[in-house]
């Protein structure tokens, strides 16, 4: 179970601080207003905590995580986590509102004053209803805090619709118009409350997520640059950008870690703004499965609960006896599976019959969502990061087929850089010199466990040193 509770969520506990999300926010109490407009700020954004570089460090040691200052470099400003609110919409355009964190610098250092860049950065995939990425206890909070804020950039980090205060019901999961206008919209408040929170901004903003998050920002990157807003530059890393060639890719047998935690989550996504996905989830749902699994994540009960009392299978998508079976991929198929066969042949025969022009309401929904089939040429230069490795979000059908798409589309070569952290050094010349021998020791240091550590803790903190890296250029 370990190895699922590492390995199978996007971005999930890189350990840095107690606890792998949650951390208490205030109560906006009557100044939360529901019918804000998408980009409203609700409230005026909350000091949570502010912590120095030395209080941070001893607190990173203190949970067991120096050695990710290896990777950050020391802290050099003092940071300030504030919780804002803001309007935003859900998959179907409802009006809902979301929360989410402000990072702000300070201090003395350099490094720390006057105005400063702005981080428009997007989280992974989380099982956990209470995510916050206002309070320093959520680890990727802390690791973006470590590698952005502690140096210098403001972040702002939402939590998105659907998670901690939201009250909508559902997330809109991958869903490529809500999630780019839902960070956006947060980006867009969060502006509204700088001044109140001494966040002192300059001109350059970067956009940047992992996983889940990667696609996320560059969906953002999108939507801001057809609104005419400047990006500086984008890193968008580990991310399933290819949706629909990689959703018909798992249901072929090519089966990513985790894929019984994103399913429910991309489906329920889909019905709640199509209707048409299934006519009931027991449609497509097994019947061991099918009761409550539309309310079922995120959910305020943790992963492992969930999966010790059968609300979902540990690893079996499909049936024991579901074809095809590729060889390697044999840990997917077993009893009790989540996909019905009859779901997924239905599947399977679309993607034969109609291979590049969708009619099962699955693969539509996903070729609708999928970031190379919007006709999009990025303005704005990016970094794509990953490892060719990753059991998780498939690196080859992903980031090297993204690279290839925007090439297509006569973007210049240099403009989008793709970076496999889990590759040799070119020489020492190398921009990512670093990042790549990081890697190579984290790696060798998990041994056995590497392949489960692989997409939740091993690629994050080099992808991210590598993209603030490549920041530092512009």
């Amino acid at each position: 179970m370990k190895f699922l509770k590492l390995a199978a969520i996007s971005a999930a506990c890189i350990s840095v601080l107690a606890g792998c999300g949650g951390g208490d926010s205030p109560d906006a109490g009557s100044s939360f207003d529901l019918s804000g407009a998408p980009g409203s700020l609700i409230a005026t954004p909350t000091a949570l905590t502010t912590l120095t570089p030395a209080a941070f460090t001893a607190a990173l040691t203190q949970a067991g995580a120096a050695s990710l200052l290896q990777v950050t470099g020391a802290p050099k400003c003092d940071i300030t986590f504030n919780y804002f609110q803001y309007g935003t919409v859900g998959g179907a355009g409802e009006k809902t509102s979301a929360s989410g964190g402000i990072m702000v610098p300070g201090g003395t250092d350099p490094a720390c004053t006057g105005p400063r860049p702005v981080l428009l950065y997007a989280h992974g995939t989380s099982t956990d209803k209470n995510k916050n990425m206002a309070s320093p206890q959520d680890s990727e909070a802390a690791l973006v805090a470590a590698m952005y804020a502690a140096q210098g950039y403001i972040v702002v980090a939402p939590n998105y619709a659907g998670y901690e205060s939201s009250p909508l019901p559902y997330h809109p999961y991958l869903n490529l118009e809500q999630q780019a206008q839902d960070v956006v919209d947060a980006l867009t408040a969060a502006r509204k409350g700088f001044a109140a929170i001494n966040a002192s901004a300059n001109s350059k903003l970067f956009v940047s997520g992992y996983s889940q998050g990667g696609f996320v920002s560059m969906a953002a990157q999108r939507k801001l640059q057809l609104a005419g807003t400047p990006v500086t530059a984008g890193a968008h890393l580990s991310g399933p950008y290819n949706l629909g060639r990689f959703g018909d890719a798992v249901y072929s047998g090519n089966v990513n870690l985790g894929a019984t935690l994103f399913s429910p989550l991309l489906n329920t996504s889909f019905q709640r703004t199509y209707g048409n996905i299934y006519a009931s989830p027991s449609e497509m749902y097994e019947a061991t499965f099918a009761t409550g699994i539309e309310t079922l994540l995120p959910s305020t009960t943790p992963l492992n609960t969930l999966l010790s009392t059968g609300k979902l299978p540990a690893t079996a998508l499909f049936a024991a006896d579901s074809l095809p079976k590729p060889a390697g991929f044999e840990l997917f198929f077993g009893t009790p599976n989540l996909i019905k066969t009859s779901y997924r042949n239905a599947v399977l025969a679309d993607a034969v019959a109609n291979p590049t022009a969708p009619q099962h309401p699955l693969r539509v929904a996903a070729y609708k969502n999928d970031l190379l089939a919007q006709n999009w040429t990025p303005a704005q230069p990016m970094l794509l990061c990953g490892g060719n490795a990753d059991p998780t979000v498939f690196f080859s059908a992903n980031t090297s087929t993204a690279k290839a798409y925007f090439n297509g589309k006569g973007v210049p070569d240099q403009a989008v850089t793709v970076l496999d952290v889990d590759s040799a050094p070119t020489g020492a010349s190398d921009p990512f010199l670093l990042a790549k021998g990081g890697f190579a020791q984290a790696k060798a240091a998990a041994g056995s466990a590497a392949l489960a550590k692989y997409h939740g803790e091993l690629v994050p903190p080099f992808c991210n040193a590598a993209a603030r890296g490549y920041f530092t250029q512009f």
